[in-house]
């Protein structure tokens, strides 16, 4: 995907690698690039505070987006590292950025469950800063519950997608 102006969503699981390839596409592109547990964690006394952290997640992807979308009006593309798991939330983003005529790209990071969980694991052991603790009972949970990969006709829609197949 050559780098060209509109919106870029990584698309990925907690341990997948959304931040390090967003950071790399911020230098590539250049973009502006939005990351929610970045924004979230000054907030938080307890950083393992979870029930404090989903309820800031919701508000904070919606200043984000409201703040991505005056910067795409202005001709600065966006990365959004939200992780997108719900196929309905990629395509909301899609349709909204569609309607405002800004093209729409998505990187997803496919990372097997197993790969996900060592990676966890050894990220736990030394935690980055504005990064959070995440069981492996968590990443089960949503692996299995709440994670909903894009599929063939998904990608289809948007106006370029790279699959990063990455552990497999």
């Amino acid at each position: 995907m050559s780098a060209r102006f509109g919106v870029y969503m990584i698309c990925g699981m907690a341990g997948a690698g959304k931040t390090t390839l967003a950071k790399q596409l911020e230098q590539e592109l250049p973009a502006v690039r939005f990351s929610p547990d970045e924004w979230i964690a000054p907030f938080l006394k307890d950083r393992d505070d979870r029930e404090e952290m989903d309820r800031l997640r919701g508000p904070v992807e919606r200043l984000q987006w409201q703040t991505a979308q005056a910067l795409l009006a202005m001709g600065v593309s966006v990365i959004l590292e939200n992780g997108f798991w719900p196929r309905e939330e990629r395509l909301d983003y899609l349709q909204t950025a569609r309607k405002a005529g800004i093209p729409v790209f998505i990187h997803y990071l496919e990372v097997p469950k197993d790969v996900l969980m060592e990676r966890i694991v050894k990220r736990n052991q030394n935690l980055p800063d504005r990064t959070f603790h995440i069981s492996p009972d968590e990443i089960d949970y949503w692996y299995e519950n709440w994670f909903v990969p894009p599929d063939d006709d998904e990608l289809a829609l948007y106006d370029g997608f790279k699959v990063h197949a990455v552990g497999t």
